[in-house]
């Protein structure tokens, strides 16, 4: 097998490196190895998206999170209180809550923990409160034998719930740096679940996740959306993390919407309909997602609310004041975000390691990809859309086990899927050279690996290419 040619002379790379051309090797991929490696280096010492709060609303909801060998039980143990715990009985190993690998978690509210081998319980603190005949131990047993294991930290931002397994973690702000900073204007805290589905897929978490890390893919993947709108993108790192959003080759052209997942269509047609019609297929066909109907409504009627030859720029601000004053009429309110937050927000976040966050005013897209046993071609993949709702009027839906088609996930989802699986077996190919990039629109990816390969001791490097 013939390789992509590499300049092995290279000190760390930085983020102007990310702009030249890259490769890096599939070992992450393929290898069950480095997926056992993963155990032991990545899960353990990474901060993780593990729940959201709406999932433990009252005193004494939990939740549990299973991540490769690992469970923990997630617990409202107060009113202002997280607590996670592993999964454990102290006693003889018993998974206090039994989390079958058919379910994606594991929901319920409880007073007290009980183990269902010996019966031993637990508050919501942890602590142990029974066990019978403890006399038997002859003395030994004190509060550090039997209370539950604590995981080291929780923490929450925007309405998710984050834990890390590593007592010396960085804060959970210090992770989350400028990525935390942009799109906390959008206060996903505020937003609840419309739809949430997951499936076991035959192919590497990255894999999967790196599936949604640029539009770049559009125009061979999803052509059916060419006729819509324009489709080039810019990539680039923030940290730990990675933005992606739609670019203009005519710089002239952009506006505070104009990288964003809602913004106008095509510009060789009249922007007040092309506007509606990229609008609709987006939601229509990303599962009713990446937009909403009010946006979709307000969309609809740019024909008639505006004249013909109205500015795609002047088409975009009025499509907004519109579809807010529709919202708000229904009690929903919209964030107050700058035009240069909007800007900076772009089309859609990957967030180190495996959650990628595609965001609106009043909308998120979201997806979350964990590895699956000890295979390291099989992946659970997860996706939920959240939205702002009227209070009162929040769908309260649960996860859903669905089939990769079109029928469960939209058009747009299950041309995703089909690709992912054939990635996964393409890069085992003997004749597969390396991994070649796109320089611009796709540095979320080798940003991804660049802080991959530090996290696996140099696994799975990034290099720079160079010519024969």
């Amino acid at each position: 097998m013939s390789s992509v040619p590499t300049d092995d002379n290279y000190g760390p790379l930085s983020d102007e490196d990310l702009g030249k051309p890259l490769t890096y090797p599939v070992e992450a991929f393929i290898s069950r190895e480095y997926l056992e490696k993963e155990k032991e280096l990545l899960w353990p010492k990474v901060w993780q998206m593990a729940a959201r709060l709406e999932d433990i609303p009252e005193v004494g909801d939990y939740i549990t999170y299973n991540i490769c060998d690992e469970s923990i039980v997630i617990v409202r143990s107060a009113p202002d209180t997280i607590k996670a715990f592993y999964n454990v009985c102290p006693h003889r190993g018993r998974q206090l809550v039994s989390t079958p690998d058919d379910q994606n978690c594991v929901k319920g509210r409880k007073k007290t923990f009980v183990c269902g081998f010996h019966g031993w319980q637990f508050n919501l603190e942890g602590e142990n409160t029974f066990i019978l005949d403890p006399q038997d131990w002859q003395g030994i047993l004190d509060k550090s034998l039997t209370c539950l294991t604590p995981v080291e930290h929780v923490d929450t931002w925007g309405g998710w719930i984050y834990v890390n397994f590593n007592k010396e973690a960085e804060p959970l702000s210090d992770f989350l740096g400028e990525a935390g900073r942009i799109l906390s204007h959008f206060q996903f805290e505020k937003m609840r679940y419309k739809w949430r589905q997951w499936e076991i897929y035959p192919c590497n978490w990255k894999t999967a996740i790196e599936a949604f890390m640029e539009p770049y893919h559009v125009a061979g993947t999803h052509t059916q959306l060419l006729k819509y709108g324009e489709f080039y993108a810019y990539s680039k790192p923030y940290g730990w993390h990675g933005v992606s959003g739609f670019d203009e080759r005519d710089s002239s052209a952009k506006n505070s919407q104009s990288s964003t997942v809602v913004r106008t269509g095509r510009k060789d047609q009249d922007p007040r309909i092309s506007t509606y019609e990229l609008i609709r297929e987006n939601y229509e066909t990303v599962n009713y997602s990446a937009s909403t109907e009010t946006l979709v409504n307000a969309a609809k009627r740019l024909v008639d609310e505006l004249p013909e030859g109205t500015p795609p720029g002047e088409v975009m601000a009025h499509l907004m004041k519109s579809a807010k004053a529709d919202d708000a009429a229904r009690g929903v309110d919209w964030p107050e975000i700058p035009p240069e937050v909007m800007s900076e927000a772009g089309l859609a976040w990957s967030m180190f390691p495996n959650q990628t966050i595609l965001q609106g005013p009043t909308f998120a897209l979201c997806y979350r990809v964990r590895p699956y046993g000890d295979d390291p071609s099989q992946c659970i993949f997860e996706s939920y859309a959240l939205e702002r709702f009227p209070e009162g009027q929040e769908p309260k839906p649960e996860w859903v086990k669905a089939e990769p088609t079109a029928e469960k996930w939209g058009s747009v989802l299950a041309q995703d899927f089909a690709n992912m699986e054939f990635v996964q077996k393409g890069m085992k190919s003997r004749g597969f050279r390396g991994t070649l990039p796109n320089p611009h629109q796709e540095q979320k990816i080798t940003n991804f690996h660049r802080h991959l390969s530090t996290v696996m001791e140099g696994r799975g490097a990034i290099k720079p290419i160079k010519k024969d």
